[in-house]
């Protein structure tokens, strides 16, 4: 798979200009680029981060591949993956034009995840390198990340690292040095404690409302509170912020005369067309339409 990393030391052909071809959307718990390139071959080092490569191409394409002292060859399909563990030096050379999606997990975050939400032991646990890969959890993941990326919407912070608890989750499950059992939660969370999550992101509508944030008021892991949050509510934090978002300019359409633009930042969109988006998936209808009906 391509390679990009602007943390890491990498070395580049000429031809392949990634900063050109890079789209980059990130957070403190996943950075995420979608790459297309020409043919080319390149060295990649991330020390601190592992790495996810999905191949996005429509037709197979040819790679040979260097890591951990093993070589690969072989035709990629569409949503097959490259695994390179943090501190892991890869060599990739590629056939034919280039489409990559690549993931990378902090190594920090991974060992939290592991200890807080699969009860292991986060220096022990780290990845296995693994060449052409299909996992269909990964991929469906890999999917709705891709989607952010297409998307390109400020301030989504909360979904994107919950994909991030996702799928650091199913990558230690599937590609940990040791088998790691995902652990069961009953119940959801108790009242007290899910009232106090809801009142804080009611408060909290118009900014930028973070999982990490909310699993900290009440002491959990990210991927913990998600499970308990959805198991009380039915749906997932991300959901339900957008679910509130929208009601929140629901009441301002009706009750007041402010301009769109004003109501979607007041309520926590970043743009006039961002909160027609949403607005319509949840009423089926336009902000416009509905303060006209």
């Amino acid at each position: 798979m391509a390679l990009a990393q602007p943390q890491a030391t990498d070395s580049f052909p000429e031809n392949s200009h990634p900063s050109e071809s890079a789209l980059v959307l990130g957070t403190e718990t996943i950075q995420i680029e979608h790459l297309q390139l020409p043919p080319g071959e390149g060295e990649f080092h991330a020390e601190t981060a592992h790495t996810l490569f999905v191949n996005l191409t429509p037709r197979p394409l040819h790679y040979l591949q260097q890591q951990d002292g093993k070589t690969h060859t072989g035709l990629y399909c569409h949503g097959e993956m490259l695994i390179t563990p943090a501190n892991t030096p890869l060599f990739v050379r590629w056939e034919g034009i280039e489409n990559c999606l690549q993931i990378q997990l902090p190594d920090a975050f991974l060992k939290q995840v592991a200890e807080e939400s699969l009860g292991k032991d986060g220096d022990r646990l780290t990845l296995v390198p693994t060449f052409q890969s299909r996992n269909q959890q990964l991929e469906s993941i890999a999917t709705l990340v891709m989607g952010e990326v297409q998307q390109r919407q400020p301030g989504g912070e909360l979904y994107l690292d919950s994909l991030a608890n996702m799928l650091a989750v199913q990558l230690l499950r599937h590609h940990g040095t040791t088998s790691a059992q995902l652990p069961s939660y009953a119940g959801g969370l108790p009242t007290y404690q899910l009232n106090q999550v809801l009142d804080y992101i009611d408060a909290g509508l118009t900014g930028d409302i973070k999982l990490a944030d909310l699993a900290e008021l009440l002491g959990m892991s990210p991927f913990h509170f998600g499970r308990m949050f959805k198991q009380s509510i039915g749906i997932s934090p991300h959901q339900y912020v957008i679910q509130q978002r929208v009601e929140r300019a629901k009441r301002l359409l009706k009750q007041t005369d402010q301009a769109i633009i004003d109501i979607a930042l007041e309520c926590g969109f970043n743009s006039h067309s961002h909160l027609s988006k949403q607005f319509r998936q949840v009423t089926g209808v336009t902000p416009r339409g509905f303060r006209r009906g």
